[in-house]
């Protein structure tokens, strides 16, 4: 009996990969729910070679002309609310939702007692206290996605053979990063930069807003946070290095002063089918090294000067409550004004630093709360994007 995957996001980056690791798999995997927000060509696409039981798309307005483009007995959900919907009705939900909006499908997908192959960092980074009870409900696992944090609990997995266990022993966890399209440069010569520039990642394909995020190294930031939730990991035992070749993934230092790291070429398959068969691994072959042609590996100090968004993420990891939330919430929409031309690349950090002294120390003890702070942050962004215009 194939393992039921619920691919959410499905037509996004990770999800079109997440396809890829079924395809590659054979009868291992049934797709047996996709879920989409509003790119319906894609989504319906894939339900036609997928035959799954259920479609959901967020975009309610869509719905009827996407229920005439699905396959005979595919039932369709439809509503800001679908995607987390149907998360249950399958065996492993891979959440490949972009931001914030992917929190209800990480929610609905532990509190049903179901594996959660998390892609989407953000619901994790908003609302880690309120996610963190529900790992504890009968059934639930939570296997990460992201490459750096999937690599962190291989490590862990091999050294104390329980990556969601007690990290006595471990030292520091050192989170890789490639540096993005801009490493080396100085402030000065990035506030010309093009969106075009910045999608331009040297190792990584990812979407535009990731991808954005990788060039201001927020992304790392955030992962930081991530992995402090993930793992309980306290952030003075988190470090960031950087590494161009993007062959380590992350490493775990232990206290007697062995590292143990996870490398392979970049390729988000390898991640994304280690969560799919947990705890075994899968038969294909996704980033497989050739040592003959590997020349070298560098590595550097981040440059919190010119890449401060780093800086900001762990001054709200360590804020803690909803400083996260409310962080990660005016980065979305500082970096979609960017996407759209309305801001300088520069002015991403320039006006995330501003917005971040603005929070108000309000706790994250309810999901509630966390919408509130999302909400609030957003709004505040956007008034002084509007005033900067």
């Amino acid at each position: 009996m194939p393992t039921s995957v619920a691919v959410l996001g499905s037509t996004g980056s990770i999800g079109i990969q997440t396809a890829d690791v079924v395809r590659a798999e054979g009868d291992v995997y049934r797709i047996s729910v996709l879920g989409a927000g509003s790119s319906i060509d894609v989504l319906a696409d894939q339900a036609m070679e997928f035959r799954p039981d259920v479609v959901a798309l967020a975009d309610a307005s869509k719905a009827t002309e996407l229920a005439k483009r699905l396959p005979a007995g595919t039932e369709l959900v439809a509503g800001p609310s679908a995607l987390a919907d149907v998360a249950p009705e399958a065996d492993v939900v891979v959440n490949g939702v972009v931001g914030f909006a992917g929190l209800g499908v990480t929610l609905a997908t532990l509190a049903s007692g179901r594996r959660l192959a998390l892609a989407n960092k953000e619901s994790l980074i908003a609302a880690g206290p309120v996610v963190q009870p529900l790992r504890s409900t009968p059934g639930a696992e939570l296997i990460p996605v992201d490459s750096e944090h999937c690599a962190i609990h291989q490590c862990l997995r091999s050294a104390l053979g329980e990556p969601d266990g007690s990290t006595i022993g471990v030292n520091r966890v050192v989170l890789t990063a490639s540096g993005g399209p801009f490493r080396g440069r100085t402030t000065d010569s990035l506030r010309s930069v093009t969106v075009d520039d910045a999608l331009a990642h040297p190792t990584w394909s990812m979407g535009p807003k990731i991808t954005i995020d990788s060039s201001t190294l927020m992304n790392k930031g955030l992962e930081v946070i991530e992995a402090h939730e993930l793992f309980g990991i306290d952030y003075e035992h988190i470090e960031v290095v950087v590494h161009p070749q993007s062959i380590i993934h992350s490493m775990v230092e232990f206290t007697d002063g062995a590292t143990i790291a996870q490398l392979s070429l970049p390729d988000m398959r390898l991640p994304i089918g280690y969560a799919l068969a947990y705890p075994h691994r899968i038969s294909t072959s996704f980033g497989s090294i050739d040592w003959s042609e590997l020349g070298r590996l560098d590595f550097e100090a981040p440059d919190i000067d010119t890449f401060s968004c780093l800086r900001l993420a762990f001054e709200a990891g360590r804020m803690g409550g909803t400083a996260p939330a409310w962080l990660n919430a005016a980065n979305e929409v500082v970096v979609d004004a960017f996407l759209h031309g309305a801001i300088a690349w520069t002015g991403i950090s320039e006006t995330l630093e501003t917005i971040l002294e603005l929070h108000d120390g309000t706790p994250a003890d309810s999901v509630g709360a966390v919408m509130d702070v999302d909400k609030r942050a957003r709004a505040i962004a956007a008034e002084l994007l509007d005033n900067l215009g």
